[in-house]
């Protein structure tokens, strides 16, 4: 019999980062038949066809070769002018912009790039799930602030304040917020810039639902003054264009933050895959309505939404962006894991617990509304008859 100890070759610091929660009811999804998934961070539209037929053309071209590590010049170019157009955001395509393997890709360079061990990264929760693991992959301490429907799920100044150290390095940030669907607009987003320079914090901001705000314009943090030196922006085009399977995505910086990202990138990736990039450049020049259009579907299914938790009695915080919604599950007497597991096992509906997205997460769950006017409605049917169960085992319980 071998004695070889496969864990004993295992980074120490991988065996402390739990499997991601979300992952684990993709596996039970799998595994049932019939079942609603309002799970999945993904839009249920495909990706417009004449973004997919740039794909097709640049197969037939011959166009199967590496690229730039930064990218396609021509697509880098495109990604300057829509940050341009979009955000009023400056940023040179030669040194100031790299393409990524979407923008969890970016994130991971963003903090391997500038987080030494032991450095403080601060983190508002409940958040995506990767910022964290790969905070500490990096070496990083997390500092996870919780915000609160109170407070719109939005991050304060003076939580900001309270939990900076001399050790504190990094910021991120996510707004419209996964999965919440949180919002911060100019002036929040301003008193959080001043702590941030009072404090000399770099800030990862991951805008990748930037185009999916229903109330007002996105507000990029790196717009603010002072604050574009000290920003690393993020976005990509998996949500707004529906090209999540596609992996592309940007980051945008200054010089020195970006080139370090890019010599980690070389090494590892090399490149983000042509096609995919040509589908990207099409997406820029020719995509904008659709996204429009998205966004007015997304919003009908989110007044949708909303309405039919809180007719059933689910206490739910109005988002404002992106496609999740994050009601409280409190008062059916059940914690969020639970919910979701006997939810999906009632009723055939899944849904993701809160504290998959952190410990501020708990008594929660993300519901995506990025599904079909239908399949939301059956879904809430079934919920709502999940839910009636759920009080009336209260009442008993209470009379008893």
């Amino acid at each position: 019999m071998s004695n070889f100890n496969a864990e004993r070759f295992i980074v120490s610091k991988l065996r402390s980062i739990p499997p991601s929660g979300i992952r684990k009811f993709f596996d039970l999804v799998a595994n049932t038949k019939g079942v609603i998934s309002l799970g999945v961070g993904e839009p249920d539209f495909v990706t417009p066809w004449h973004i997919r037929e740039a794909c097709v053309y640049s197969l037939e071209k011959g166009y199967t070769m590496y690229t730039s590590n930064w990218g396609m010049p021509e697509l880098r170019q495109a990604v300057a002018g829509y940050l341009e157009e979009r955000y009023g955001l400056s940023y040179s395509p030669e040194n100031q912009l790299v393409i990524t393997v979407g923008a969890s890709e970016a994130v991971d360079l963003a903090l391997r790039a500038v987080v030494n061990d032991g450095d403080e990264v601060i983190v508002p929760e409940p958040c995506y799930v990767s910022y964290k693991p790969c905070a500490v992959m990096a070496g990083g301490k997390v500092v996870s602030i919780p915000t609160k429907p109170e407070n719109d799920f939005q991050l304060t100044a003076e939580q900001l304040e309270a939990a900076i150290t001399e050790k504190s390095k990094v910021l991120v940030l996510c707004y419209p917020n996964n999965p919440t669907g949180a919002i911060m607009n100019r002036d929040e987003l301003s008193a959080i810039a001043r702590v941030v320079e009072k404090h000399d914090l770099l800030v990862i901001a991951d805008e990748i639902y930037s185009e999916l705000t229903y109330n007002g314009q996105h507000t990029s943090f790196a717009s603010l003054p002072g604050m574009k030196e000290r920003t690393i922006l993020i976005n990509g085009f998996s949500k707004s264009f529906a090209m999540t399977g596609w992996r592309i995505g940007f980051a945008a910086g200054h010089p020195d933050l970006i080139g370090a990202m890019v010599k980690i990138h070389q090494y590892t990736i090399l490149c983000t895959p042509v096609t995919a990039q040509m589908a990207a450049l099409e997406a820029l020049k020719n995509g904008l309505e659709h996204v429009y259009r998205m966004k007015e579907q997304y919003n009908q299914r989110r007044r949708l939404l909303i309405k039919r938790l809180n007719d059933m009695g689910l206490d739910c915080f109005e988002p404002k962006g992106a496609f999740y919604a994050f009601p409280s599950v409190k008062r059916t007497g059940l914690d969020a894991e639970t919910f979701c597991e006997e939810l999906l096992k009632e009723e055939k509906v899944a849904v993701v617990p809160g504290n998959a997205f952190g410990a501020g997460g708990e008594g929660h769950i993300r519901i995506s509304y990025a599904a079909s006017i239908n399949q939301i409605e059956e879904a809430m049917e079934r919920m709502e008859r999940f839910v009636a169960r759920r009080y009336r085992e209260l009442q008993v319980r209470a009379q008893a």
